[in-house]
């Protein structure tokens, strides 16, 4: 999340964001949210157009995002410019497992709006990943639920609720909210339901 005054930084990649939209005849639908920490999920995902539409709605609504990614995309040449795009690294070897690891990061930063994509995938699955629930819920922070809207070409930030721990009930009002959002390829979108349902 942005705070102070825009630094140059700030200010050029606003435009950026900004100039992307526009050229593809996008809108940001909303603003910024009113909380420092939260799993933002990132739906639907079908395409790989998702991660620059994302990062340009983020941009030109001048928000400071992260995301994860796997350990080794951080070496080499290229791992400056990951983490400079956002990028933490976590390591999937590790004896704890993901949801742990995310929850420790959170833990250690005041300010992190961390983007996690439900489905995992660009492809059609069954079902939604539950991870992102169990993150916020270990690391106390509420879940954002974030949109890209092909169809509209409109993408921003919408409900804001803390988790509960009745994730039935929860599930309810994610389902709600991307009911009639459609992602770039909408016949891989994926069913946002529970493994027991």
């Amino acid at each position: 999340m942005s705070n102070g005054p825009p630094t140059l930084r700030r200010k050029i990649r606003r435009f950026i964001g900004q100039s992307w939209l526009r050229a593809f005849g996008w809108k940001v639908d909303g603003g910024p949210p009113d909380v420092k920490k939260a799993v933002v999920v990132a739906a639907p995902h079908t395409s790989n157009w998702d991660f620059p539409f994302t990062v340009a709605v983020a941009y030109a609504m001048d928000l400071e995002i992260s995301w994860l990614g796997k350990h080794t995309l951080f070496q080499g040449i290229h791992g400056p410019f990951f983490k400079w795009m956002g990028g933490i690294a976590v390591d999937r070897r590790s004896r704890n497992n993901l949801v742990d690891q995310v929850v420790e990061i959170l833990n250690s930063h005041d300010d992190l709006l961390l983007i996690v994509p439900p489905e995992g995938t660009r492809s059609v699955t069954s079902r939604w990943k539950t991870g992102f629930y169990y993150i916020a819920v270990g690391a106390k922070v509420p879940v954002i639920l974030g949109f890209l809207d092909f169809e509209k070409k409109a993408g921003g930030l919408g409900h804001v609720f803390w988790p509960t721990g009745n994730i039935e009930s929860d599930w309810e009002q994610i389902r709600e909210f991307y009911r009639d959002i459609k992602g770039k390829h909408p016949e891989r979108m994926s069913e946002i339901r529970l493994q027991a349902e």
